[in-house]
């Protein structure tokens, strides 16, 4: 007998400090006492935001003023199987209050949280808000320029990115036959892990080098070509990433449940000058099928976060950006 398929619009309701609001399922329901998002059922004839506007006024008598599309994702319980439409609410009228009588919870996705158990379909968002929102890429291309780099990666981290990922493809070809090479892209690689341990950063380190970094680092970031050719990755990372330029690309990663992706490229950019940009409406389409928070890759600075917001990404992934 197939389970019943609900499609429910969630809110990701977030105050200035990063708290987000969490409430206390009331005893009469499913799962009563555990903690979770708010939202509900789509109605029919709703679009998501529709709908996520009507149940947060029920719900929590507040009138939704800005939200953006986040995460679509999937989750099985024992008798349902519910697709969740995540969507980041970030100003409101109104006092959020318990018009079901139920307890409500500001809460710290980034500590110890302090109410639960939460329902497991909350799991995932509370770890994916985590992230940070600006993802920087090195470029460094050899010893000459790592100084120069560094001062940037400094700036970089002054300024709060707290997400890095270590990316060299063209160093690390030529260090595989030169010994010296080897040794001055492990330096550099050293030097970028050791800023961002000192400042709480992330550091992601790509697929491409030698797997016995990817446990040194927070994590691993692989390249399209990589996620096509793995099924798993071995004695997986805290964060494993993937980048993905097409449908195809999605589905691989997907399958392989990675963290988070990288989609791009988005706008025209100086990496690919004869290939132009897939544009807003594409990666909004490839977002919404990712199952998990995306970056948009391509173009990208400061200025166009909120913009690539709007269609759907967590944040944006950038290397030349002056941010």
């Amino acid at each position: 007998m197939s389970k019943p398929f609900i499609d429910v619009a969630v809110g990701i309701v977030l105050r200035d400090d990063g708290r987000v609001l969490l409430g206390q399922r009331p005893a009469g329901k499913p799962w009563p006492e555990w903690w979770e998002l708010p939202g509900g059922k789509i109605e029919p004839g709703e679009t998501v935001r529709e709908a996520l506007v009507r149940e947060l006024k029920e719900e929590l008598d507040i009138d939704v003023t800005a939200a953006t599309p986040w995460v679509t994702y999937v989750h099985e319980y024992p008798k349902t199987i519910v697709r969740l439409a995540f969507w980041k609410v970030t100003a409101w009228n109104g006092e959020a209050r318990g018009m079901e009588d139920q307890a409500l919870a500001w809460v710290n996705p980034h500590g110890p949280l302090e109410v639960g158990p939460v329902l497991p379909a909350t799991e995932p968002p509370l770890r994916w808000l985590t992230l940070p929102e600006r993802y920087l890429i090195s470029h460094i291309g050899s010893e000459q320029n790592l100084n120069a780099w560094l001062e940037r990666l400094d700036a970089a981290l002054a300024d709060g990115v707290r997400l890095v990922q270590f990316r060299e493809p063209e160093w690390e070809r030529q260090a595989r036959n030169d010994q010296t090479e080897r040794a001055a892209l492990e330096r550099a690689f050293q030097a970028v892990l050791s800023r961002c341990r000192g400042t709480g950063a992330l550091c992601l380190v790509n697929g491409v080098h030698q797997e016995a970094w990817w446990s040194q680092a927070d994590g691993v970031h692989l390249r399209a070509a990589d996620v096509q050719v793995r099924r798993a990755v071995p004695r997986k990372p805290a964060w494993v990433a993937a980048s993905v330029h097409n449908e195809e690309e999605l589905q691989a990663a997907r399958a392989m449940q990675v963290d988070f992706m990288v989609i791009g490229h988005v706008l025209d950019t100086p990496s690919h000058p004869d290939v132009p940009g897939m544009g807003w409406q594409r990666f909004a389409q490839l977002a919404g099928g990712a199952g998990c928070p995306v970056f948009a890759l391509g173009g990208q600075s400061r200025a166009t976060l909120r913009t690539a917001q709007e269609h759907g990404a967590h944040g944006i992934a950038f290397m030349r950006a002056q941010m």
